[in-house]
């Protein structure tokens, strides 16, 4: 960590990574999921590449997200909408992503991230199966998610839209999340 950024390490954040740290050596790798702060190694990308570009034309999710994004729906709402739309369930459900847009309204865990979780739910919850099954088919799907999601950027919105970052950056990602959460509801379904 560089000098500079040692001073800015918040409360929170220190005990994240002390934890993380202490875990770490107490239970191994088992650990893994927790978090510590992502240090950004590159500007993310505003606009989509042509392989990206690609898959969000093949996504009915990714195309129809910019029906709700910037519209009245934050980025959870747009993704969770996108969703329930997908699976053919009520709008009404998109309260359930109400709070959680701009990171909770604290620049925490990012909507895109946490609003595409819940529609995964959502399809799970769809399955005319046993509830342990569902729950199964989801957990796989959401760990799928979460590691293509770390791949991609990092998990809080502050550190996805740093100050003078164009919104365009959440644009680019809420589309590929929404290819990505198609992908992973189609595969819940089996379809």
């Amino acid at each position: 960590m560089k000098a500079d950024q040692k001073q800015n390490l918040n409360r929170r954040d220190f005990m994240f990574s002390a934890s993380g740290i202490l875990a770490g050596v107490c239970f191994g790798n088992s650990m893994s999921h927790v978090y510590v702060p992502q240090e950004q190694k590159k500007e993310l990308a505003q606009e989509l590449s042509g392989k990206e570009a690609q898959i969000v034309q093949e996504s009915s999710m990714a195309k129809q997200l910019m029906d709700y994004f910037g519209r009245g729906y934050s980025c959870a709402e747009s993704i969770l909408m996108v969703s329930l739309n997908f699976i053919n369930l009520s709008d009404k459900h998109v309260w359930a992503a109400c709070g959680f847009g701009g990171g909770m309204g604290k620049k925490d865990l990012c909507g895109l991230l946490t609003g595409g979780v819940m529609g995964l739910g959502f399809a799970a919850g769809e399955l005319e199966k046993v509830r342990n099954e569902g729950k199964k088919k989801c957990s796989g799907a959401t760990d799928e998610y979460w590691k293509w999601w770390q791949s991609q950027v990092p998990l809080k919105c502050v550190d996805i839209r740093t100050p003078g970052t164009s919104s365009k950056v959440c644009v680019r990602l809420g589309k590929l999340a929404a290819a990505k959460v198609q992908v992973l509801i189609e595969e819940i379904k089996g379809t």
